[in-house]
């Protein structure tokens, strides 16, 4: 009678061998969209640096019809100073930041947490640099309704505004919070990226292509450092590399 071949026996090395870990879903796309951005980012400032007349006048003519609605409508002109200095001022979004991290900090995701505080200085750090270099001088009026200081180029208001809009609805997603909130949340930081833009614009102290400016140097730094992150962690998960578990250190 024939015998039965026995299974053939798991080698120590192929029981604990282990596939590199795919990478998150869309990181490349979120890669290539960091790249473009940059891309735009890098054209804006171009064109702002040698003064190109053409957005030079449209920048003009936006600002000063909106200018010409916030002198003659004072109430309006309050409620958007509120908003531009409380509701979504840089200092409001980096404390909702900073809750963020303390929360990360407790659950102890430390390596989570020190990534979005060092995304949240770094764009601080980008925003105050590009200012300095490019220098450009901020909407003068002789019946101004607001004030502003430092050069305008980029709004500060709008990028931190999309940097914290941005981390925050990526942390929701990394801690699966469900679809119908994580829309709610996106509601919201849609109308404050989009919003303290136009209060910037309203109230003359920027140009329509300061807050642009701030929008894509913002989204592009949280779509650099999001992709950073995953490619990091996935290399904890490759053979020989630390790994990491729920992405704690």
């Amino acid at each position: 009678m024939p015998l039965t071949p026995h299974p053939a026996a798991r080698t120590p090395a192929a029981a604990g061998a282990r596939r590199p870990a795919p990478a998150p879903p869309r990181t490349s796309a979120l890669a290539l969209l960091g790249g473009t951005l940059v891309g735009l980012f890098g054209l804006l400032l171009t064109l702002v640096a040698l003064r190109w007349g053409p957005l030079l006048s449209l920048d003009t003519a936006l600002a000063e019809r909106l200018h010409r609605t916030a002198v003659t409508a004072p109430a309006w002109t309050h409620r958007n100073r509120v908003l531009s200095d409380w509701v979504w001022d840089p200092w409001t979004m980096r404390a909702v930041l900073a809750a963020a991290v303390g929360l990360l900090l407790r659950r102890g995701e430390r390596l989570l947490a020190v990534w979005v505080a060092a995304t949240a200085l770094l764009g601080t750090g980008l925003q105050q640099a590009v200012k300095a270099l490019v220098g450009r001088a901020r909407p003068v009026w002789p019946d101004p309704v607001d004030s502003a200081s430092f050069a305008a180029f980029p709004s500060g208001h709008a990028l931190t505004a999309m940097v914290t809009g941005a981390l925050v609805l990526w942390l929701l997603r990394l801690r699966g919070v469900p679809a119908r909130w994580r829309w709610a949340a996106g509601a919201v930081v849609a109308v404050s990226v989009v919003g303290v833009g136009f209060t910037r614009l309203f109230l003359g102290v920027h140009w329509a292509s300061d807050v642009v400016g701030g929008w894509l140097l913002g989204g592009a730094l949280v779509a650099g450092s999001v992709t950073a992150f995953h490619a990091y962690g996935a290399r904890g998960d490759r053979p020989g590399g630390a790994r990491r578990t729920g992405w704690r250190s």
